[in-house]
């Protein structure tokens, strides 16, 4: 090829190049696809919040809303029957941490700790204590702290409150859910992969949804606790961090055998959190903002106990979203007679477990201090 030739097809090259590009400039604007998700977002119906005042009108409401949620999560009913196997005991002090896994044909085994307290008397009180995001799993939640990247984890985020119960005299009870800890799969350690996002979608396909499971794991060590000799079943709380302060709502919200309960950091809306880059298949239930939203989900609780903790500089609980929560929250509780069972924590601090309101209302009502 000759030199001029060379020439003349860079030239032409260059002028297709950019001839190719002015009429993609000159074709219309339309909506990409982040900008059509945050005006439906902006725009969803939450059809089925509550208007009513009286504990009548709250009752009904709950028993439709809370129907409805059944089916969005998809299956989620813990097995009846099971076969729960200890695998390892330590003494911890004052508890003895026990590791156990619950098998059910057609059920993924699910691992847990039970914390017993080396006290005696009449059978303790339950707290099922669940972790959030984080490789550690429920190790966090019950204070395995072994190595120094296990102990700077639980410090950032007061995150061993399991092991604080325990100590207190209850029995708690902590499931590792889904994709956290050992139950995630080896090769999405240390990559940029989203686990939540990978797993919501595959269970997708089979019917299930990534929340549904977690929320049949947490009944379902919750069952487990209930049938130990030194349970009692009737005085339940639910604490929870981050994931874990959304599943201490959802479970409540579903199951009424739970009389206190403590979501941490989790005090956001969906309606918020899908207008920007989102994608925690973890929190996702299908087709929610046609009907409500965590206001919604909150509001089954009532008339039970429910304090929200919330830190001062926790950058996902917004300023303006935060405040329609709680105002929905309030209504609900106003209606259910009992007001003052719902309680918004406000404390110094980020994305942490707190407790300085929660410790004394749970001894106080549970433990009888």
């Amino acid at each position: 090829m000759t030199l001029f030739s060379r020439r003349h097809l860079c030239l032409i090259s260059s002028l297709l190049f950019f001839t190719a590009l002015h009429a993609a400039d000159s074709l219309p604007k339309i909506p990409t696809v982040d900008q059509a998700i945050g005006k439906a977002a902006k725009e969803a119906p939450l059809a089925w919040q509550f208007t009513g005042n009286t504990p009548e009108e709250l009752a009904a409401w709950q028993k439709k809303f809370r129907s409805k949620l059944g089916e969005l999560l998809g299956p989620h009913t813990p097995p009846v029957t099971f076969s729960p196997e200890r695998i390892g005991q330590t003494d911890a002090g004052k508890h003895i941490r026990e590791e156990w896994l619950l098998k059910a044909k057609g059920t993924p085994t699910l691992p847990l700790y039970l914390l017993r307290p080396k006290v005696s008397g009449s059978p303790r009180p339950i707290v099922l204590a669940l972790h959030g995001h984080g490789q550690f799993g429920h190790d966090s939640v019950v204070g395995l702290d072994h190595t120094e990247e296990r102990r700077a984890n639980i410090a950032k985020a007061n995150y061993d409150y399991g092991r604080v119960f325990a100590d207190r005299g209850f029995l708690v009870v902590a499931p590792c859910m889904l994709p956290f800890g050992r139950r995630l799969d080896s090769r999405y350690r240390n990559t940029k992969t989203d686990p939540c996002a990978i797993t919501f979608v595959r269970l997708a396909l089979l019917g299930q949804t990534l929340m549904g499971s977690n929320l049949r794991d947490c009944q379902w060590a919750l069952d487990f606790a209930c049938t130990q000799k030194d349970a009692d079943p009737k005085r339940i709380a639910c604490i929870g961090l981050s994931y874990g302060g959304r599943m201490t709502m959802l479970t409540a919200a579903i199951d009424e055998r739970i009389q206190i309960v403590v979501p941490s950091g989790a005090l956001n809306l969906m309606q918020e959190r899908i207008g920007n880059p989102y994608s925690c298949g973890g929190q996702v239930i299908p087709g929610l903002l046609q009907y409500g939203d965590v206001p919604e989900i909150g509001s089954l609780i009532a008339p039970r106990y429910c304090i929200w903790e919330t830190g001062s500089t926790d950058k996902l609980i917004v300023p303006g979203w935060k405040e329609k929560a709680i105002t929905r929250l309030e209504k609900a509780y106003q209606a259910s007679g009992h007001p003052n069972r719902l309680q918004i924590h406000n404390f110094q601090g980020g994305h942490r477990w707190d407790g300085t309101t929660a410790l004394p209302l749970i001894e106080k009502k549970l433990l009888g201090k």
